[in-house]
């Protein structure tokens, strides 16, 4: 994995834990709107989308310079608009690239060959 690559899915990796709390926090933030004359939506609202719009624009660097196949893709956007989908997209990017790392350098200790 070159230090691009590595970066795009960092950069999602970071993006996706706050994008997960914001969406929670704006439902919470919706039902307290319904319920009380607490209204916070329309800032939490205006948090999430810019949150989300770059979870989508850092999802797409990642793809293109990942080269995911279509499934890995389409996996890692309906994690994005599920409300705690963020917190898993989170987990599997940080054990993808563990296991790039870990792959690099058996690759470069020549435990592994490279194909």
């Amino acid at each position: 994995m070159d230090i691009k690559t590595a970066t795009a899915l960092r950069r999602l990796r970071l993006v996706s834990g706050p994008e997960a709390v914001s969406f929670l926090l704006l439902l919470v933030c919706s039902v307290l709107k319904r319920t009380t004359d607490f209204n916070a939506v329309p800032v939490m609202g205006a948090i999430h989308g810019v949150l989300f719009v770059l979870y989508v624009i850092f999802w797409v660097d990642a793809w293109n310079r990942a080269k995911w196949p279509l499934g890995t893709a389409a996996l890692y956007f309906v994690l994005s608009v599920l409300p705690t989908g963020g917190f898993f997209a989170e987990r599997r990017l940080r054990r993808e690239a563990e296991d790039a790392v870990i792959a690099s350098r058996a690759r470069r200790e020549g435990v592994v060959e490279t194909s």
